[in-house]
C-alpha cells in the first residue's frame, strides 16, 4: 500500500502557473474584439437618405393618368364608370375616340397613360379582344389586367 501512495505522489507534479496558454487565450479574445470592432465601423459607414431628404431638381414630375375600363358579363364596356357603345357594337368607336383624346391630353401634359382592364369572370374573351383592339387604335400600349370589379 505504501508503494502505491508514493507512485501517486510522483504523478502529481505541480507545474506552477502556465502563462503561455493564458497569452494564447488573451490573443484570441483580443482578435475577436478587433474583428467585431471593424465590422461595426463598416456598418456605421452606410449613409442612408430617408424619403423626402433628397433634393429633386424636376419638381413637376407628371403623375400617370390611370384609366379603368370595365367589361361586364353582357358585353357592356365602361370607361371610368361611364357606359360607352352598345354591347353589340364590336368596333367600339366611342371607346377608341375617348381613349385617343385621353392619350392626347396626357401627352400634352407629358404624363403617361396607364390603362387597367377589369373583366368580369363571365365576360367573353371576344369582348376583351374588342377592347384591346380599341386600345391599339388609340395607340395606348400600357395595359394591365385585373379580374373582377375595381375597388
Amino acid at each position: 500500500m505504501g508503494s502505491h501512495r508514493s507512485k501517486r505522489g510522483s504523478g502529481e507534479v505541480n507545474l506552477g502557473f502556465q502563462i503561455a496558454p493564458m497569452i494564447d487565450v488573451v490573443f484570441v479574445i483580443m482578435l475577436y474584439f478587433m474583428v467585431m470592432a471593424g465590422a461595426v465601423q463598416v456598418e456605421n459607414a452606410h449613409n442612408t437618405k430617408l424619403p423626402g431628404t433628397v433634393q429633386v431638381e424636376n419638381t413637376d414630375t407628371p403623375m400617370p393618368d390611370e384609366i379603368a375600363i370595365r367589361i361586364e358579363d353582357d358585353g357592356q364596356v365602361y370607361l371610368n364608370d361611364d357606359p360607352l357603345d352598345s354591347p353589340e357594337n364590336k368596333s367600339l368607336p366611342e371607346l377608341a375616340s375617348n381613349l385617343g383624346q385621353l392619350r392626347e391630353s396626357s401627352e400634352a401634359s407629358r404624363a403617361e397613360v396607364l390603362v387597367t382592364i377589369y373583366a368580369n369572370e363571365q365576360a367573353k374573351y371576344e369582348r376583351v379582344v374588342d377592347v384591346l383592339d380599341a386600345l391599339s387604335r388609340a395607340r395606348i400600349s400600357n395595359v394591365t389586367f385585373q379580374a373582377g370589379a375595381p375597388e
